[in-house]
């Protein structure tokens, strides 16, 4: 029996993925999710040397006008959106790769919400439209009426 790699059982690192995220040498678009943010970052590797172009979490969303007095949760699946329409913003239609780590993934979830606003900003991301969440979800249709009128105004702002 072998004894796999610290970060491998630490269930951190797929190592098979991530070399072949290497070779294609694009630009990553790492997605994390801690308990209460997103956080989202453009990283470039040189010689399996990483460094982090440009990042940013949910809670920057704050500074851009999300108000946090009705509840909005900097983790919903508007706010993933979100969080990922304010990277594509700040890269300008650049070409790049998902790096979703060991992040399970099931079609619908925040983590395609994060993918859904770095295409609609610009970024060029090959993805399946199928797997996205619905509309009303990313406009918070589900949610209070105070905040979709957040979530719109955020929208129009951002894009």
């Amino acid at each position: 029996m072998r004894t796999l790699k610290r970060r491998r059982r630490e269930a951190k690192t797929d190592y098979k993925l991530r070399l072949g995220l290497l070779k294609s040498g694009k630009t990553r678009i790492v997605i994390r999710r801690s308990n209460k943010y997103f956080i989202v970052q453009a990283v470039e590797s040189n010689e399996a040397q990483d460094k982090v172009i440009k990042g940013v979490t949910s809670k920057d969303l704050i500074s851009q006008g999300w108000d946090i007095k009705f509840k909005g949760s900097l983790k919903s699946i508007p706010a993933a959106y979100l969080t990922g329409l304010l990277l594509a913003k700040n890269l300008k239609n650049k070409e790049a790769i998902l790096d979703l780590g060991m992040t399970k993934t099931i079609n619908g979830n925040r983590v395609y919400a994060v993918i859904k606003g770095l295409i609609d900003g610009g970024l060029k991301i090959n993805a399946n439209e199928k797997v996205f969440p619905s509309e009303e979800r990313l406009s918070g249709k589900h949610m209070k009426e105070e905040i979709q009128k957040m979530i719109t105004k955020l929208k129009t702002k951002l894009s």
